[in-house]
């Protein structure tokens, strides 16, 4: 084992731009999206243990050990290598649950690449990213650790060089079940595709935005309150978090304390590189 200690942030992601192109037969849905890292992250401490065991110190709330993601992904790993060895794993939870900054897959692609590194067992990222997608469609991004176009169900993916802007983003109080928004009836689901460049010149629908502000008209409201402060406002994933643009940190700031008195909002900045390969890069 290479290390007795890794301790690496798990960060959020925000969809610029999220298309619905079909359905497919096996009930999943045909997407293009475009991915940009931020740097608010959940921090994952991983210690080898001899006993064979995964252990998670301060599971969340509500959720069994035996769901977390964080889990599955460490026996998923455990079991594609035929480890005998075990590992230890404390969290700080600092990402909402169910506001689309895609946490818990996160956390489970930071699960894969920490214990890949803490076993010694030198897989490689694309092995990583096949093992995450059997756990969620955007656990791959997470391993993948680059600003990125991605179609199919999220999984494949193109390095996409974007600009590193200044973001607010607000957690309104509600759980979206990302479920109900792709089940739901008055859904459009065979919108017409587009190409990267479309995105750049300034396509950055959601298709999902109208389906969960009828559900959760609080979205819209976040929504309409960040318009006040930014003429760029969109809806990450199936939300519920929602975000402004900004051109600066101090533009951001402001936007964002305008903000805190009513609503959960923080300030971030866009990463194209993911935060969890400049830490490993810094080890």
């Amino acid at each position: 084992m290479k290390s007795p200690f890794l301790r690496l942030p798990a960060p959020a992601k925000l969809n610029l731009t999220l298309r619905i192109t079909g359905r497919r037969p096996d009930g999943y849905h045909n997407l293009q999206t475009v991915f940009q890292f931020v740097d608010l992250c959940d921090w994952l401490e991983f210690r080898p243990n001899a006993s064979g065991e995964i252990r998670l110190q301060a599971s969340l709330a509500g959720v069994p050990a035996e769901q977390n993601l964080i889990v599955r992904a460490a026996r998923l790993l455990k079991d594609h290598a035929g480890v005998t060895a075990g590992a230890d794993i404390a969290m700080e939870k600092n990402l909402p649950m169910g506001g689309g900054l895609g946490g818990g897959s996160s956390d489970a692609a930071t699960t894969l690449v920490a214990l890949n590194r803490l076993w010694g067992l030198g897989l490689d990222r694309e092995t990583l990213m096949n093992l995450g997608l059997r756990l969620g469609a955007d656990v791959p991004i997470f391993v993948f650790g680059r600003s990125a176009w991605a179609e199919g169900v999220g999984e494949r993916l193109q390095v996409v060089e974007l600009p590193e802007p200044w973001y607010v983003i607000v957690v309104p109080p509600c759980h979206v079940s990302t479920a109900e928004i792709f089940g739901a009836p008055d859904l459009t689901r065979d919108n017409d595709p587009i190409k990267i460049s479309d995105f750049l010149a300034g396509s950055h629908e959601n298709h999902c935005l109208d389906a969960v502000v009828r559900r959760y008209p609080v979205v819209g409201e976040a929504m309409r309150v960040l318009g006040r402060y930014s003429r760029d406002v969109r809806l990450t994933g199936t939300g519920a978090c929602v975000y402004s643009v900004h051109g600066s940190e101090e533009e951001a700031t402001a936007a964002c304390e305008g903000l805190s008195r009513d609503w959960t909002a923080m300030v971030a900045s866009g990463r194209n590189l993911s935060p969890l390969y400049e830490a490993l890069d810094e080890l």
